[in-house]
């Protein structure tokens, strides 16, 4: 059998993570990131290295994969699963992990997905879909608070307000639909119900048919400690939940991942891929946020670790028609710390040397995923992006694996480095 190569497309610390962990398997596989970042690059796990072509150039990443005979391609960020990178690898007869763009749509329009869901059956929050600011703002003024307001369209994690009071609600109402803060993306809006309990993410490996779950994690999305400031991207997570237990997962696949990818196939848009629940539950309930239809980021740093399984075989499964129904039970805790650049989520300052990655990396089950770092004149690593690094470690519980990252993390430095204190608390 020859030696098996895969290719991740993206280029933060989920991919980071998703090429580490395929580059664990026993045959050392060689794993190639496009077009990933110098931190990724700089990686020796990383055998491949980075590949300098940029995400949307379809047809040259199909070139690169059909030219190195890869195994398997595996696709990280939504915007290219959205933008149809699957449907092209496929029409080439390329092997390609991840749902086509019509599938991806279940996270590409978040009225889609309510769509679905109501049709489906799965719990959900009320929810009316807008395109008119008038229309918007006259049911705002008649809902009861607290709302929450989405763009309909990809927007980084950043489309999402929690809106406590009709003034927020007027506000964030006028800038996504009136003024266009978010492009397209804002052109349409969802306002739903408010929902109360804890987070959970919830991520699966399907065929369509079959579903493995893997290990269940949790994000923190707020900048600030204590869940406060404005939704990030993520500045954190650990897996797994301590919510978690094989009979609630059992249930989360009966009750919304299966009748969701029963509605995909029933529309003609059967689903094979990573499929993303974010749950809110209360009182042993779980009711959908949102669907993603890849790993979540930073949950993926946090599930590599967490696992030791052979990931590029699982994913091979899917698409040869093996994959078993099951559960990826984790064999360590972790926990991932994100480190962003001052400013983040807004306009971010960058530039800055960091430091201390050496030292870091020397703390015992720790790994550190560059998210935004490149290279600079001198040759040193800077920070370039709003998340910079996901810094992560591995432990026998989670108090262990948190006591590792945030040793890791107080290695670490740049002017502006910014980190939440009570990731897993």
């Amino acid at each position: 059998m020859s030696q098996r190569s895969f290719l991740v497309l993206g280029s933060g610390g989920r991919e980071h993570a998703l090429a580490w962990r395929l580059g664990q398997a026993d045959d050392q596989p060689i794993v190639y990131v496009a077009p990933g970042n110098d931190g990724i690059a700089a990686d020796p796990s990383i055998r491949g290295g980075c590949v300098a072509i940029a995400g949307d150039d379809l047809q040259a990443l199909a070139d690169f994969a059909a030219e190195q005979a890869i195994t398997l391609t595996v696709v990280g960020p939504e915007v290219l699963l959205c933008a149809g990178v699957v449907d092209a690898f496929e029409a080439r007869g390329l092997a390609i992990f991840g749902p086509r763009k019509g599938a991806a749509e279940l996270e590409g329009s978040k009225a889609f997905a309510k769509d679905v869901m109501r049709a489906a059956g799965v719990p959900t929050a009320d929810f009316e879909v807008f395109e008119q600011v008038a229309a918007a703002l006259q049911y705002a003024r008649k809902a009861k608070h607290p709302l929450v307001i989405k763009a309909d369209g990809l927007a980084a994690g950043k489309g999402v307000v929690i809106s406590a009071d009709l003034a927020t609600s007027e506000a964030t109402l006028t800038d996504f639909l009136a003024n266009q803060s978010l492009g397209s993306a804002s052109s349409r809006v969802v306002i739903e119900q408010f929902l109360e309990g804890t987070e959970m993410s919830f991520m699966v490996i399907t065929d369509g048919e079959h579903v493995l779950t893997l290990p269940t994690s949790q994000d923190h999305k707020r900048v600030g400690d204590g869940d406060t400031g404005p939704n990030t991207g993520g500045m954190g997570a650990f897996s797994p939940s301590p919510l978690a237990s094989a009979a609630l997962e059992a249930h989360i696949v009966e009750t919304v991942i299966r009748p969701v990818l029963s509605e995909l196939e029933r529309r003609g848009r059967g689903f094979r891929g990573f499929l993303y629940a974010g749950l809110m539950l209360k009182d042993g309930e779980a009711m959908v946020l949102e669907f993603n239809v890849r790993l979540g980021d930073p949950e993926t740093q946090a599930l590599m670790l967490a696992i030791e399984d052979d990931l590029g075989a699982l994913l091979q499964s899917a698409l040869d028609g093996s994959l078993k129904d099951g559960r990826i039970n984790p064999a360590h805790h972790a926990s991932c710390i994100v480190m962003a650049s001052r400013g983040y989520p807004a306009a971010t300052d960058r530039g800055h040397i960091i430091e201390g990655l050496e030292e870091a990396g020397r703390v015992e089950g720790t790994k550190v995923f560059h998210a935004g770092t490149k290279k600079d004149a001198q040759g040193r690593l800077v920070n370039a992006a709003g998340r910079v690094l996901g810094v992560t470690a591995r432990g026998r519980s989670a108090g262990q694996a948190r006591e590792r990252a945030y040793a890791a993390v107080a290695s670490i430095s740049w002017d502006g480095a910014h980190y939440r204190r009570d990731i897993g608390q």
